[in-house]
């Protein structure tokens, strides 16, 4: 004969199941939200890009891009909430009105509503996490834990090295990448600035006027900016290096660290992530 709490269990089994199954992508992202501990964001772009929030959460996929390639990939996960770090559609507010007719934008929106994903956009919050989890998973992937400097999660020093042997370095951990450099490669170093993402000139530029900055090593900018900076800083003379890895490089490895931070508190679905590559080749 079955004890009451064997009976009890069981009877509550299918109501646990139940509501499992009924928790949505709005829901779920205010959990995250709130596991963040961060004070709400005004203005945020983290919010739902495409496809109904009131959908019921199979599945969570995190990634830098949500590419055709990362969207089919989740569908075959049976993963049906995707969590991108940057825009869906090729601008940063998603706004899609000189998109209407375009035939890339409506094959895109088609997938993700023919296949029932929701995109949302963590880029706030997911920074906002302390410490930032963007820069924790970069450097977890760098192996750099050793070389922060007094807890700033954006400065490192090493014992002193060249730049070269600092490229050699970046380059084991990306390797079928390649990076803009400039500066000197024979140029010694040992403080490090690391700025993600589309930070902007003028991040970098703050970084590189430090006396104990000899190098920042960046996601992306346009090349008429800091490019132009640090090559007549260069000519002049300074010992002063840029490295840009590109933008995914730069950051991806956070939304790796996100699906693995997100596993502590969302157990009852698959959290995964999925890798979407550089958006090109070199030749």
């Amino acid at each position: 004969m079955k004890s009451p709490t064997k009976i009890f269990i069981i009877l509550l089994s299918p109501l646990l199941m139940y509501c499992q199954e009924k928790v949505s992508a709005e829901e779920t992202i205010q959990t995250i939200i709130t596991e963040t501990e961060a004070a709400t964001v005004n203005n945020t772009v983290d919010i739902v890009k495409e496809g109904d929030p009131e959908t019921t959460v199979k599945g969570v996929v995190t990634c830098m891009f949500a590419t055709m390639d990362v969207l089919r990939k989740a569908v075959a996960k049976n993963c049906n909430l995707i969590i991108a770090h940057e825009p869906l559609y090729y601008n940063h507010l998603d706004s899609t009105d000189k998109f209407q007719g375009d035939p890339v934008f409506e094959e895109k929106k088609k997938f993700i509503l023919d296949n029932g994903l929701v995109v949302w956009r963590f880029h706030d919050y997911v920074h906002r996490i302390r410490p930032d989890a963007i820069m924790s998973g970069i450097i977890e992937r760098l192996g750099w834990q050793e070389n922060i400097q007094d807890g700033n999660y954006y400065q490192f020093e090493f014992p002193q090295t060249t730049l070269n042997e600092l490229l050699i370095q970046l380059k084991k951990t990306f390797p079928d990448n390649a990076f803009h450099v400039v500066g000197n490669k024979d140029m010694p170093l040992t403080n490090v600035a690391f700025i993600p993402g589309a930070s902007g000139t003028d991040a970098h530029i703050s970084q590189l006027r430090k006396n104990d900055v000899d190098v920042v090593i960046a996601g992306e900018v346009p090349q008429w900016e800091t490019y132009e900076y640090v090559r007549d800083a260069v000519l002049q003379g300074r010992n002063k290096a840029i490295v840009f890895l590109g933008h995914i490089n730069s950051e991806e490895a956070g939304m790796e660290f996100a699906a693995k931070w997100m596993r502590d508190f969302i157990t009852d679905i698959p959290v995964e992530f999925i890798e979407c590559e550089s958006s090109y080749f070199t030749y």
